[in-house]
């Protein structure tokens, strides 16, 4: 698969702070990638760089194939802040125009694509308001559209469901899967955990200015699962106990947690248990969730703000 961005060696110091230190990462085209950390674990300082608003120290940042040029290139970028740049006292419709054709499209095209993002978000009654009447979910609506209707190949989001219902969080999570599948790519910047799971194929974990993590979700999570398997019994048995193949760590209703010891495998545990002659209706891995694996990961160490789950 093809990159789209290559991020090498980049670094950032503002005075003896190291807000961005020696990170390097890549990112395929059309994936929907997660950047994640606490706040001012240096997120938003390595994104102003992606960006051009800031330039590294050192470090360099392939955009395309090439080396990233912030005065052309920036047209095939589309970055929405988590502090937002809207003008208060301008009518929604007219901020929408203006931004657009900023983005280099010409008034008629401009016009058909914001109708086409205003009806899909349903904001079409919003066009002769003022962003000072919305709230901040409403005004969170408006950025993404105006982010993303000149069709960039590389989104950045930054904390983009902010403020969001969960209709209207659904709704934007749809688009974001919507825009990857046509070819769009996603960088996804947050502390949520949660919705990383459910949206990322692949995220990097920065913390006090460094990279700790890169992977795929997927391969995030077998790398740090702790052979703990949940067994469900039509009758939950009160014979069990731990043994040499398996520790019991915890129940509920019907089931058993149980933690295999290394050297042991899944199927050891369930001869066990058919032997003593239990009737098993479910087995499944417990894998852990990114929020505990990023708790864990930077346990011990100054962050600025906890991870949050919920």
């Amino acid at each position: 698969m093809q990159h789209i961005l290559n991020v090498e060696h980049l670094k950032k110091y503002f005075a003896t702070q190291k807000a961005v230190d020696d990170v390097s990462f890549s990112i395929e085209q059309g994936a929907i990638f997660g950047m994640l950390g606490p706040n001012g674990a240096g997120k938003t300082t390595l994104l102003r760089m992606i960006t051009g608003i800031f330039f590294p120290d050192s470090g360099t940042i392939t955009f395309e194939g090439k080396k990233f040029d912030p005065v052309n290139d920036i047209i095939r970028i589309g970055y929405m802040p988590e502090e937002r740049g809207l003008y208060k006292k301008m009518k929604i419709g007219e901020q929408a125009l203006y931004l657009a054709r900023l983005k280099g499209l010409s008034k008629a095209e401009a016009l058909e694509k914001i109708k086409f993002w205003f009806q899909r978000l349903e904001m079409e009654s919003w066009w002769n308001k003022k962003v000072q009447d919305l709230s901040k979910g409403m005004s969170q609506k408006l950025q993404f559209v105006t982010t993303v209707l000149h069709e960039p190949a590389l989104i950045i989001l930054d904390e983009p469901f902010s403020g969001l219902d969960p209709v209207n969080a659904n709704l934007i999570k749809d688009e974001i899967f919507r825009l990857a599948k046509n070819g769009s790519t996603i960088i996804f910047s947050t502390h949520r955990m949660e919705q990383v799971e459910e949206i990322c194929d692949h995220i990097i974990l920065i913390n006090k200015g460094s990279k700790i993590l890169d992977g795929t979700v997927k391969n995030v999570k077998q790398e740090f699962k702790e052979n703990i398997f949940q067994v469900g019994f039509e009758v939950k048995p009160a014979t069990i106990g731990s043994n040499s193949i398996f520790d019991v760590t915890g129940e509920k209703d019907q089931s058993l947690l149980l933690k295999i010891h290394d050297g042991y495998k899944p199927h050891d545990v369930l001869q066990y248990l058919l032997a003593s002659q239990h009737e098993i209706v479910s087995f499944n891995e417990i894998l852990p969730s990114l929020n505990d694996i990023f708790i864990r990961l930077v346990e011990g160490t100054p962050m600025a703000r906890a991870f949050q789950s919920a």
